[in-house]
């Protein structure tokens, strides 16, 4: 199956998955079924697979075929170069495809003038006023070469303002940022581009990212830090002419073999077809080219079947020409069956391990609740059938009975309200070491320690205490939940013993991914930021700002995500406990009102049994539907 179809199969399933949970939350309302934290778990996971998306970022040093190679294997249906590409440069600043519906087709540019500011750039996602946009004619072909060639737009410097700006410069000639003749640096005019195409596979969700090279990378801290890292397939696009230049090596090193997943890494290696030589033999063009992918495995460090040879210029020509033969000589339909493999259907085991997830622990919420009720029904059944034939006194003790448990019941309601009381502690034990203020807290004390730092030893030690003292506080936070776990594992089976409810264990919680995070971040910092090159050749001012807005802002970020999963995840653990309180008042409280009408001569017994029957009737058939 080709990635197109793949990728629209995907998007098929993800479709009905979405309309089968739509489905589940209208029949929970409809049945009263539907508790707020149901609601508001539903919700939250059908905007998660309305926004899902599938991220394919595209890394590679310039003049690799990288921009080729995204117009091969994603856009050769429409008949034409979408991105454009020939020699040299083409792609000078990080550029997004994707589709918005809320928005016409556009680019919509950011000013590399933003860099100057300590505003992450996807604080700028969300500030429309900042970018420059230019429409997209879809019906005509040279227009949307020109718009699109923007995003290879640059400016001409001083050193000083391109240095201010986050580029590092210098005469070396092997360098992006080279100081000219005129005495100035050749920069890229924007600092990111989103390109909004209303192509099928940007439509069902796909977002394609192509990076400039080393330098422009580096420059631009959120793509190693952000982007990379949340991308689902990573291809790094090497020349085959070239091999593994030093260049290619360090990108590598620094933005992709960096201790993040391998799953969806993957290696091109492009234009093949300048190994053809109608001179040469088939065979002797092959030998040269496993020779080729046999290098660039063991510079990597790789296997050689995660290196794929690939002409992606060719593969483009043949199908827009159909040419089938040339297609299959290209070798990209090997690539794209691995990267169907490595993007869709793992993406898909995510969404589909995620929902199961969500969806299991609410179908047993449900499923315990209405078994509750159809215990409680039946014995109500069994109880008044028991009465048949009864004296009013018999009746009478009935009433006791059933007041003297309500009244137990409410004596150990106290225990009940004493373990919300611990939960309500513990949650705010939690927050006091999650919460964003104590980030807020940690990142002002930083900065005033960092600009007061007299020394560079200084300003390594505060940064790195940073990360230490941020560390210490999820560690705290675990601690908090591991506790807060315990105390409900105890609460849960109190209930059980007591009153006979039905109580899965609770949910586990872990923030382990988070401590993984920070680990990544504090490294990244430790090899970028905090190192004696920059702490004796940059000021201490743009020391502090670099650390602000690049490492900083995404810790604090981290703790914001980590305090939305534990605010859920407390939500989910308390709600069964309530539920079933709520229940065994509302049962007690029946049998009470029961047995009073029929003392009351407001009902006879038969027309309470006939109407208890319905209600187990219709419990039964909820359980049927639920299943």
């Amino acid at each position: 199956m080709s990635l197109a179809r793949q990728f629209a199969a995907y998007s098929h399933w993800r479709t009905q998955v979405a309309r089968t949970i739509e489905e589940f939350q209208r029949w929970l309302v409809e049945q009263e079924l539907a508790p707020p934290h149901s609601r508001i778990q539903l919700a939250q996971l059908l905007e998660r697979l309305e926004e899902d998306r599938l991220h394919v970022a595209f890394v590679a040093e310039f003049s690799r075929g990288k921009s080729e190679l995204i117009n091969s294997i994603f856009f050769a249906d429409y008949g034409r170069r979408i991105l454009p590409s020939s020699v040299g440069r083409t792609t000078m600043c990080p550029t997004e495809l994707l589709w918005d519906s809320g928005k016409p087709p556009c680019i919509e540019l950011l000013p590399i003038q933003t860099r100057r500011h300590e505003i992450r750039l996807s604080e700028y996602r969300k500030q429309p006023g900042e970018w420059e946009r230019v429409e997209l004619n879809l019906g005509s072909a040279e227009i949307m070469k020109a718009a699109l060639s923007q995003v290879s737009e640059v400016l001409r410097v001083t050193p000083e303002e391109a240095h201010a700006l986050g580029f590092a410069t210098g005469a070396d000639k092997t360098g992006l940022f080279q100081i000219g003749a005129d005495g100035r640096v050749e920069i890229p005019r924007w600092r990111h581009a989103l390109i909004n195409f209303p192509h099928p596979l940007l439509k069902q969700g796909l977002v394609i990212l192509d990076t400039p090279g080393l330098n422009a990378i580096g420059a631009e801290p959120e793509l190693t830090l952000s982007l990379l890292p949340r991308a689902h397939a990573v291809l790094f696009v090497l020349a085959a002419d070239t091999g593994v230049t030093q260049s290619d090596l360090a990108v590598w090193q620094q933005h992709i073999d960096c201790g993040n997943s391998k799953r969806g890494r993957m290696v091109v290696l492009n234009k093949i077809d300048s190994l053809w030589d109608a001179i040469k033999t088939e065979r002797e063009i092959e030998t040269e080219i496993v020779k080729q992918v046999k290098s660039c495995a063991q510079i990597l460090g790789l296997e050689k079947e995660q290196i794929f040879p690939v002409s992606a210029q060719k593969a483009l020509a043949a199908k827009i020409n159909h040419e089938r033969d040339l297609l299959v000589k290209s070798r990209l339909p090997k690539l794209e069956r691995a990267l169907s493999q490595e993007l869709v259907l793992a993406k898909q085991d995510i969404v589909r391990d995620n929902a199961e997830g969500e969806f299991e622990r609410l179908y047993t919420t449900t499923r315990d609740l209405l078994d509750s009720r159809l215990g409680d029904r039946a014995e109500q059944i069994v109880e008044l059938t028991e009465l048949r034939g009864k004296n009013h006194s018999m009746m009478r003790f009935m009433m006791d009975k059933t007041t003297r448990e309500k009244e137990e019941f409410g004596s150990g309601l106290q225990r009940y309200y004493a373990a919300r009381s611990i939960f309500s502690r513990l949650t705010n034990q939690l927050f006091s070491h999650l919460g964003p203020a104590v980030l807020q807290s940690l990142a002002h004390r930083t900065r005033e320690s960092m600009l007061q730092a007299t020394f560079s030893k200084g300003l390594s030690e505060t940064m790195r205490n940073f990360f230490v003292r941020a560390r210490s506080y999820l560690d705290a936070s675990s601690a908090d939940v591991e506790e807060i776990h315990a105390m409900m594992g105890a609460a849960y089976r109190q209930l059980v013993q007591e009153y006979g409810v039905k109580l899965p264990p609770p949910a586990a919680f872990s923030l382990a991914r988070y401590e993984r995070e920070l680990t990544r971040l504090d490294a990244w910092c430790e090899t970028h930021l905090n190192t004696a090159l920059n702490l004796i050749t940059q000021e201490k001012r743009l020391i502090t700002q670099k650390f602000f807005a690049e490492a900083a802002q995404q810790v604090l970020r981290v703790f914001e995500y980590a305090n939305q999963d534990a605010e859920q995840w407390l939500r989910a653990i308390m709600a069964p406990m309530e539920i079933q309180v709520r229940e065994r008042q509302t049962h007690l409280k029946r049998r009470m009102e029961n047995i009073r009408r029929v003392l009351n001569a407001n009902d006879t017994l038969e027309e309470q049994v006939n109407e208890l029957e319905e209600t187990r009737q219709r419990l039964q058939e909820q359980i049927k539907t639920l299943e």
